[in-house]
């Protein structure tokens, strides 16, 4: 049976969807690389909410996802940019999310991670961006998850230079109990981090960011580079100390940086994980193995679609991800918080689920056209 889809040219198109899913298989834990997904949260389609007002969110359909990560081995990077954070979850809904899976974790053995960021404040003087951080990353360490220390738009802002970032970091990471991981999130992301350590020219600003790195090695387990630039994230990771890790962010050539090369790869922390999580499980213990042909053979080519989702505006690619979400089955609807499953078109959506479907993501694929078709016909398209 086909189907019809909706293209860019305003036409339809007839697909056959996949019979059956991708085959995984179950395996033990990671042992050549650490690998982090960024989780999305899940709205709770019933409440009577606007796209101003407080996240309202599922709790337990949110929870049963990250457990269907932490089922394939997959660590959670939570409360991150997936998560909406600053487009549509709040600081009040993010410290939930993170006291709710941290006590997930603990109750299932899963690894996690949360981002502690300044999304309490919209602005502020250099001391109140500090003591945002430190709200935040006080919650993180009592909740016995390791910190992620995020971009801040607040920063951005009231930052003069790179010695207002170096001071601010610095202060943090003097303080923080554990090591942490440092993020860098471009403005293909977030365009209010433009300029971020100080500088929009990027060597000016890596400099900073590894001068941050290595007056406090103890204290920084790793970084997470998300400016979608293989070249760079490369240059990065073979210019940090002894010791810190490189989380590769790069939804675009995440294949190449994890598999690496004779002088370093990336681990990873990625929000196409989420839709990916299964199949980039199989791949990463394929590649335990040591063979690195087989694991690219796996990884490559989910990048078609990583690149469809994340294509810009990138900032809006947490719907794609969501609406994979839904047609796999990990919720019962396509709704978002903040109203955001407007923000990516038909025709987008259309091509992510042939994309998806292709290879063989969706545990049901006839749940998945069902579902499709169900949207179609809302739209007004008809078979």
């Amino acid at each position: 049976m086909t189907i019809r889809l909706p293209d860019s040219t305003g036409g339809l198109r007839t697909y056959e969807p996949r019979p059956e899913p991708f085959a995984v298989t179950p395996g033990a834990p990671f042992t050549s690389r650490t690998v982090f997904s960024a989780a999305h949260v899940v709205a709770d389609p019933f409440a009577d909410t606007t796209p101003d007002s407080p996240a309202a969110v599922d709790w337990d359909a949110t929870l049963a996802f990250r457990r269907h990560l932490w089922s394939h081995g997959l660590r959670v990077a939570e409360a991150m940019d997936t998560a909406q954070r600053g487009m549509g979850l709040d600081w009040a809904g993010a410290a939930e999310l993170i006291r709710r899976s941290a006590a997930e974790a603990r109750a299932v053995g899963g690894r996690i991670a949360c981002g502690v960021g300044t999304d309490q404040i919209t602005a502020g003087t250099l001391a109140e961006v500090r003591a945002a951080y430190e709200e935040q990353l006080a919650l993180v360490e009592s909740s016995g998850a390791q910190a992620i220390l995020m971009a801040s738009r607040a920063l951005a802002a009231a930052a003069s230079g790179p010695e207002d970032y170096l001071e601010v970091y610095g202060h943090l990471l003097r303080q923080a109990a554990e090591p942490v991981v440092l993020h860098w999130l471009g403005p293909m992301f977030d365009p209010a981090l433009e300029g971020y350590w100080g500088s929009a020219d990027l060597d000016a600003a890596t400099d900073t960011f590894l001068e941050v790195i290595a007056a406090h090695p103890d204290k920084v387990e790793g970084i997470k580079v998300s400016l979608l630039d293989a070249r760079r994230e490369i240059d990065i990771r073979r210019r940090l100390p002894q010791g810190v890790r490189c989380y590769t962010g790069d939804d675009f050539n995440y294949p190449e940086l994890i598999a690496g090369d004779d002088k370093g790869f990336s681990h990873a922390l990625l929000g196409i994980f989420d839709p990916l999580g299964p199949l980039a499980a199989q791949a990463v213990r394929v590649l335990d193995t040591g063979d690195v042909q087989g694991f690219r053979e796996l990884l490559d080519p989910t990048v078609e679609l990583s690149r469809h989702l994340f294509q810009a505006p990138t900032r809006f690619y947490k719907t794609g991800v969501v609406f994979l979400a839904w047609l796999a089955g990990h919720q019962a609807h396509f709704t978002m918080v903040g109203g955001l499953q407007s923000a990516r078109s038909l025709p987008h959506l259309a091509r992510a689920y042939e994309l998806a479907d292709g290879l063989g993501l969706f545990p049901d694929p006839k749940l998945a056209e069902e579902r499709m078709r169900n949207l179609l016909a809302l739209y007004g398209v008809t078979q």
